[in-house]
């Protein structure tokens, strides 16, 4: 049986336990969880070897690759795949090692972008002086077949696998195309980076959203939804903090967005909100320090107490924790409610 918070908040509503003795056993038997997860050495060696081989196939591609031709290119990510396929399948299926079989699957769909390339570039279909390693560096339209190819393969190798780290080039290549699709989509205004920014933004949305999907889809057993709530994130954020603001109520309600992406951090467990949405009312304090209040010997004094204010009514809601939050997701759907519960 699997014992939760909102569990024992429920008996502390029922009079069986009170609301003291339901968070004390709350902190004991969560001191007496397993670490299942802890991140071990080895884990160190799975990714940092795994990176370099990506990223040598990726990030660090040079130009003396670029004299194997189109069909070099080609045939070279067909084998590597391959036998990343191999290696994949024997660490997963028979060895039974989700992280290292993670790795090298995420390294066969790091292939996919220069296989696409290459068959391009033997046919014909790449315009002139464009080179692989353009790829990770200049936004362009004509990336989005390499783009939509590689959603298609990590599409496939998720449902075949099942491994939550090939979420990684799937969220990156989502933040690429993000970027790429707009000289496609508007053409005579490729270099309007206000409309980068507001496509960035509701794409960003768009990832988050899609992530939460994944989340009520998957639960937390395997976390398939980190990397596109990290894209997401990321996305929206910067697309939101690079617009322009001339008027002190568009930045009020920019802290606002931020205070409410921190506690939708706290409402998921997902810290990745909790660190953009930080970053971005410091940012709002900083602008109301260095100009509205310039000079002012009140601010910081007024900034102190509303800090401590904050802590204070941490303490009153680790206090009364359980009551408030069994309270607040009775109403909830079903699956929500039981994500939430996970967290």
């Amino acid at each position: 049986m699997n014992l939760g918070k909102t569990d024992l908040a429920a008996a502390s509503e029922a009079g069986v336990i009170t609301a003291a003795q339901a968070r004390d056993l709350w902190e004991f038997l969560s001191a007496r969880q397993p670490q299942a997860a802890s991140f071990r050495t080895a884990h160190i060696l799975y990714y940092l070897g795994g990176l370099i081989a990506i990223g040598a196939m990726t990030l660090f591609m040079n130009e003396g690759w670029e004299l194997l031709g189109g069909w070099g290119l080609l045939g070279i990510s067909a084998c590597y795949a391959t036998l990343g396929l191999l290696v994949t399948n024997h660490l997963l299926f028979r060895k039974g090692l989700q992280i290292p079989a993670g790795i090298t699957a995420t390294f066969v769909l790091a292939l996919v972008p220069l296989a696409v390339y290459g068959l391009q570039q033997a046919l014909g279909w790449r315009p002139e002086g464009w080179q692989y390693r353009h790829y990770h560096q200049y936004i362009d339209w004509n990336w989005l077949m390499m783009e939509y190819a590689t959603l298609a393969a990590g599409a496939a190798l998720v449902w075949r696998y099942r491994l939550p780290f090939l979420l990684m080039p799937v969220a990156v290549t989502l933040w690429y195309i993000s970027m790429d699709i707009v000289p496609f989509l508007f053409d005579h205004d490729y270099r309007d980076w206000e409309l980068r920014k507001l496509v960035s933004l509701y794409f960003g949305l768009g990832m988050i959203l899609l992530a939460f999907w994944v989340d009520l889809r998957s639960g937390r057993r395997q976390d398939y939804a980190f990397w596109l709530y990290l894209s997401g994130a990321l996305t929206f954020w910067g697309g939101l903090s690079l617009m322009r603001s001339h008027s002190e109520w568009s930045k009020f309600v920019y802290l606002c967005i931020n205070l409410a992406m921190i506690a939708t951090g706290a409402l998921l467990g997902r810290r990745v909100f909790a660190v953009f949405g930080g970053l971005g009312v410091a940012g709002y304090l900083h602008h109301l320090a260095a100009g509205i209040f310039k000079d002012s010997l009140l601010f910081p004094l007024a900034l102190s107490l509303i800090g401590f204010a904050i802590v204070y009514s941490g303490l009153l809601w680790t206090r009364h924790e359980a009551r408030v939050t069994s309270a607040l997701r009775r109403p909830l759907p079903a699956p929500l409610r039981e994500l939430l519960e996970r967290v």
